[in-house]
């Protein structure tokens, strides 16, 4: 059977705006095994972004427990909370994150750097990451010399460089024109399978969901739909 990577139980979180409790995700049941394809869809407001960074560890739940990897997670300390994220999850986002003063290269070792690899072994993996992602021949370029899709590799090439267990993805086809958006999501998906990652993707295009092998639907808060095939 395969094994549990992450386990999110009962799991809530709430925000105080002025004397006002929103409630942005209410008792979620949520099981991700390792290795696997995820799509979370829903409209604007529905809690999904919420449910990532909590998976993330960017927040914590306000209640409930987030199990990572057989560690549960509530009663971290930051440094630790930030420690298991920069080895163990890799982030994708909608707008890229690239320091436009760095060339790819340098983009796609930087969060090995922060890790404590030496220079020669966060090149070495980052030429490694760039060239699975078809990149390797632009890693002098800077980000301002790049298209959407080819800055959208970068990103990748740096989220996974670092072989993470857990491959985060918010929207990121949103930023591109369709047929790139395609393109991109089949290096996302190649890319998180030769590293052995599990992938969750927040996504609005109902095409993109559509072509993972599973799906939820927040509403509300909620999961409104456990699996939707």
């Amino acid at each position: 059977m395969p094994s549990a990577l992450l386990q999110l139980s009962r799991v809530s979180r709430t925000f105080q705006v002025g004397d006002e409790t929103v409630h942005a995700v209410l008792d979620i049941e949520l099981g991700v095994e390792a290795g696997e394809t995820l799509a979370i869809v829903g409209p604007s407001g529905s809690g999904k972004s919420t449910v990532m960074n909590m998976m993330g560890l960017l927040d914590r739940p306000t209640a409930g427990d987030y199990i990572f990897d057989g560690q549960p997670t509530r009663a971290l300390r930051s440094a630790d909370r930030a420690d298991l994220r920069n080895h163990a999850i890799g982030f994708v986002f909608q707008q890229f994150h690239l320091l436009p003063h760095l060339t790819a290269l340098q983009n796609a070792e930087l969060p090995l750097r922060y890790r404590g690899l030496s220079a020669a072994q966060a090149a070495a993996a980052a030429r490694d990451a760039l060239a699975a992602v078809g990149m390797g021949h632009r890693s002098a370029h800077r980000p301002g010399q790049l298209s959407g899709g080819e800055k959208q590799r970068v990103a990748i090439a740096r989220a996974v460089a670092g072989r993470p267990r857990l491959l985060l993805a918010d929207e990121p086809t949103g930023a591109l024109d369709s047929a790139t958006g395609v393109r991109v999501l089949d290096v996302l998906r190649g890319a998180a399978r030769d590293s052995g990652a599990a992938l969750v993707m927040i996504t609005h295009d109902a095409g993109i969901a559509r072509a993972l092998p599973r799906r939820i639907t927040m509403r509300d808060g909620r999961i409104a739909l456990p699996e939707a095939q």
